[in-house]
C-alpha cells in the first residue's frame, strides 16, 4: 500500500488562513506561520470593536442631546429626568436626531421636560 502525505490537506488549510490575511504588510500575509497569529489577533479585536461601538454611538448621541439641550438653557440631566416623568419613551439616539434633523420638536420637547421639572 502506497504511504499517503498530508500534503493538499495541509496546502488547502494553510490557504485558508493566507486568505483571510490578504491585505496584511509583509510577512503577514504571505507566510503561514505569521499570517494565523494575525488573523486570529484582528478577530478578537474585531469582536472587541463590534461591543465598543455600540457605547461610542452611545456616547456621541448623548453629547449631541446634551449640546441641543444647553442651547435651550437646560441640563441634559433634567432634560432626561422630565422626559421620564412626562412619560415620553424616546430612545438617546432618536433625541439626537430630533435635535439634529427638527429643532422646532426638540423645542416642544425641552418645553415639556421643563414643565414636568417644575411640576414636580
Amino acid at each position: 500500500m502506497p504511504r499517503v502525505l498530508p500534503g493538499p490537506a495541509t496546502r488547502r488549510r494553510h490557504k485558508k488562513w493566507l486568505k483571510a490575511a490578504k491585505g496584511y504588510r509583509g510577512t503577514r500575509s504571505k507566510l503561514f506561520r505569521c499570517a494565523k497569529p494575525m488573523v486570529i489577533r484582528a478577530g478578537v479585536y474585531a469582536a472587541r470593536d463590534r461591543r465598543a461601538k455600540k457605547r461610542d454611538f452611545r456616547g456621541l448621541w448623548i453629547t449631541r442631546t446634551s449640546a441641543a439641550c444647553r442651547a435651550r438653557g437646560i441640563s441634559y440631566s433634567s432634560f432626561i429626568a422630565g422626559l421620564k416623568r412626562a412619560n415620553v419613551i424616546l430612545n438617546r439616539k432618536m433625541l439626537s436626531e430630533i435635535a439634529i434633523a427638527d429643532p422646532p420638536a426638540f423645542d416642544k420637547l425641552v418645553a415639556l421636560a421643563r414643565s414636568e421639572q417644575s411640576g414636580a
